[in-house]
């Protein structure tokens, strides 16, 4: 079994300054989870705007993130997440395999549709796209307060979840692929289109109070000013 002190660098994109963590939900997904194992490792921001005079002899052609271990270069987020999880595995390491099958796709579709909405610029399709994205928050929202089997198998009477994430009670790696996109989408709607996730949502707004206390999540969030600059371009005005 290899040993996580060989993580010698993940690599991701820097901020706007060249240096600080930038916005970027593939690679805060890797930080989470090398954060949340407890495995040391090197992170190394790279100012994209010298991209490729830093990344020449590295990679090539490549964009962050990526991880090199043992001097071997691996690209591709989904690879290097299935990488992490096999290497950095029990008992040394938790596991963030998901019980459930459903916990992979839950809110698959969220940041598809805020990207749609938040790139649209015809005022007649405002509504019309903001009630898409509701609709899969809402699916979510939906997921997230039904209880799993093994709530039921604890408390037969039990008709809302009570769990903190996704699967259950500990973090797992649906959880990393998701939260910083919700993140992204609240931050960016609220300022951008004066419109966030619905408190209402009781099952969503549980879930993205209890990420908010977890360290693996909070320490590695871009900075909300970083996000924003990162959309300024990205997001259109309404023509009315």
């Amino acid at each position: 079994r290899a040993e996580a002190s060989r993580f010698r660098q993940t690599i991701k994109e820097a901020s706007d300054d060249g240096e600080s963590i930038g916005n970027c939900p593939f690679c805060h997904r890797l930080f989470m989870i090398l954060m949340h194992k407890g495995a040391p490792f090197t992170l190394t921001t790279v100012d994209m705007k010298r991209a490729p005079d830093v990344l020449g002899n590295v990679a090539p052609g490549s964009q962050p993130p990526f991880l090199i271990y043992n001097d071997e270069l691996k690209t591709d987020t989904n690879k290097i997440e299935e990488f992490m999880e096999e290497t950095l595995c029990p008992p040394r390491y938790p596991s963030m395999i998901p019980k459930y099958k459903e916990s992979t796709t839950a809110g698959n579709n969220v940041y598809h549709k805020f990207s749609t909405y938040i790139k649209n610029q015809q005022s007649d399709q405002e509504d019309h796209l903001q009630r898409n994205l509701l609709r899969e928050l809402l699916l979510l929202d939906c997921y997230l307060q039904t209880p799993r089997a093994h709530e039921v198998c604890e408390d037969p009477k039990l008709t809302v979840s009570r769990r903190k994430f996704l699967d259950g009670d500990q973090l797992t790696l649906p959880d990393c692929n998701l939260l910083p996109k919700l993140h992204i989408i609240n931050t960016v709607c609220k300022h951008y289109r004066k419109f966030e996730i619905p408190k209402d949502l009781k099952g969503l707004s549980r879930y993205l109070e209890n990420a908010a206390e977890l360290k693996a999540f909070k320490y590695t969030c871009p900075n909300t000013e970083e996000i924003l600059l990162y959309y300024r371009p990205v997001v259109r005005p309404l023509k009315k």
